[in-house]
Order: C-alpha cells, then sequence, then structure tokens
C-alpha cells in the first residue's frame, strides 16, 4: 500500500473536495433549472446565471454560518458548568497538542455514544459530543474521540464538511419540492393556469422535466454518494491524526469499540448531517453500500495495528 504524509493527504482532501463540490453543485443547478421550467418555463434560460449567483451567496453564507445551522440541526447546547470542566480541559490541553484554537464545546442530550466537529477553519470551530459518550467512555476513550475530532478541525475537514451538510440539505429540498410540484401536476392533468394550457410545450422542455424529474428522484441516492465519498477517507485519516495526538491509538480504538456494541444508531440527526459525526448516527438497510463511515471493525483493526 502506497504511504502518504499527513501533508500529501490533506492535499489529496482538498482536491477531492473541489471535484465533490462540483458534482453538489451540478445536481442543485439542474434541479433548479427544472423547478423554474415547472413554475415559469419562459424565464428558464434566465435561471441559470441566477442560479450560479444564488450558489455563489449561499455557499459564502454557508461557509460563514454553516456551522451554527449545524449545532441548531442537532439541538447542540454548550457545554458550561460544572459538569463539563473535565471536557472541556480535555478539548483545550489536545488543542494546544495540535497547535489549533481552543475549539467552542458543546452536548448533545442522547444515550448514543458519538461526537462530531464543526466550524468554518481552525479560529471558528466547534466539538460536540453526546452525554451517552460521557458517561460511557473512561479518560483514555473520550481523549481518542476528543483527538480524532481535533484532528478534523486541524485537517480543515470540518469546512468542507461542514458545506456539504448544507448543500445536501439543499438538494434535498428542491428534489422535494419538484417531486410534490409533479404529483399536483398529475392531479390537475397537467393543465397551467394559463389557460389550461400545458407548459410542457416542445422537445426541450420533455427532455428538462424528464432529466430533472429522474434527478429528483435519485437526488437523495446520489447526495448520499458523495457523503460517503467525503466521509470514509476524512475519518480513517482523523483516526491517524487523532492517534498521532494521543500517542495511545488504543484509546480511540477502545471507545470504538463501546460505539460497536452499544449504540443502535436511532438519533433524532437529519441525514444531511449524520457524515460530520464519527460514527453513523442513523442506521439503515443502505448502510452496508451506501454508509457515510468506514466500517467501525476496519477502523480498529488499523488503529490497533499502529
Amino acid at each position: 500500500m502506497e504511504r502518504r504524509s499527513f501533508h500529501e493527504e490533506i492535499a489529496r482532501n482538498r482536491r477531492s473536495s473541489i471535484l465533490l463540490a462540483s458534482t453538489l453543485t451540478v445536481i442543485i443547478l439542474v434541479l433548479a433549472v427544472t423547478l423554474s421550467y415547472l413554475f415559469a418555463p419562459e424565464v428558464v434560460f434566465y435561471v441559470l446565471p441566477l442560479t450560479l449567483i444564488f450558489m455563489v451567496i449561499y455557499s459564502y453564507s454557508s461557509y460563514m454560518y454553516g456551522d451554527r445551522v449545524v449545532l441548531s440541526a442537532t439541538g447542540a447546547i454548550p457545554a458550561e458548568g460544572r459538569d463539563y470542566v473535565y471536557l472541556n480541559d480535555t478539548v483545550e490541553g489536545l488543542s494546544i497538542a495540535a497547535g489549533t484554537p481552543k475549539p467552542k464545546v458543546y452536548v448533545i442530550e442522547s444515550d448514543e455514544i458519538n461526537a462530531f466537529a464543526t466550524g468554518r477553519d481552525p479560529e471558528h470551530a466547534s466539538v460536540t459530543v453526546t452525554t451517552g459518550l460521557m458517561a460511557a467512555l473512561d479518560r483514555q476513550e473520550l481523549e481518542g474521540v476528543i483527538a480524532h475530532e481535533i484532528s478534523h478541525v486541524r485537517n480543515r475537514d470540518v469546512t468542507f464538511m461542514t458545506l456539504v451538510a448544507v448543500l445536501v440539505g439543499l438538494a434535498a429540498i428542491l428534489s422535494h419540492i419538484i417531486l410534490r410540484t409533479y404529483r399536483f401536476r398529475s392531479y390537475t392533468g397537467g393543465r397551467s393556469r394559463r389557460g389550461g394550457r400545458d407548459r410542457d410545450r416542445g422537445g426541450l422542455g420533455v427532455a428538462i422535466l424528464a432529466f430533472g424529474f429522474i434527478l429528483a428522484i435519485f437526488a437523495p441516492l446520489l447526495t448520499r454518494i458523495v457523503q460517503f465519498t467525503v466521509s470514509r477517507k476524512r475519518e480513517y485519516l482523523a483516526d491517524a491524526s487523532g492517534a498521532e495526538l494521543t500517542r495511545y491509538p488504543d484509546g480511540l480504538a477502545s471507545a470504538l469499540e463501546k460505539i460497536r456494541e452499544n449504540n443502535r444508531g436511532d438519533m433524532d440527526v437529519s441525514e444531511a448531517v449524520s457524515h460530520l459525526f464519527i460514527a453513523d448516527p442513523n442506521r439503515s438497510a443502505l448502510d452496508s453500500l451506501y454508509a457515510t463511515h468506514p466500517p467501525i471493525d476496519e477502523r480498529i483493526k488499523r488503529l490497533k495495528a499502529m
């Protein structure tokens, strides 16, 4: 197996990030054009540049405020008070070891053992853990998990992973609107509000609507593929980086064993942000094919081999 340095792996992640972000952008553009053609086909050719402008603004907003959206969507609250002194001290100590500013620390009320990092850069990052994680893990296991999340911050994974979470959510919303609109049009016989004439005039219109409809159906699957492509390699890298920080890979390996044995994978968390977590918070029948995380057994095996 070819061995790469951490810097080479990070650079490789950035190149793949550009490709994956471009894929998501194309999916959203096609969905936007399809939605426009459903409601106002006469302006469809103006939609592409307007959507591109919107995407730039939306991406910038996601970059600046996407972490707040993620924290709000997961129900995370600040980890403040005496109950979280050790947690904050652990985050601060490992941040110093990693050479990054201390992230803000949040907690989610859940019996599941899980954690995630988010933010636009190391200077504006946060780490979130579940109450179940704090209750179930010992000191070395907790340090292993926190080191993993700090590594996401240090490797600048959080920037792209947060952006992906927001863009996947946008693609899901557009797909839902398109499918609901198609359903409504089928009930009304495909008539428009202008004299009952069908808007789907001409071959181009039929092609746009047909392709858009197919994409709307498969967009959740396509965005899921983007998610697991983004997440799997980054998780392996964060495992290795976290082990480098603590100098004790068995701590994280033991934490992953407890996650494997105890988690039910039924957290009330949107699929759009599931790839941010150290372990998939929502298990489904498709996870064997499209899991956003590498197999836990493989991660444990790699850690114990270090």
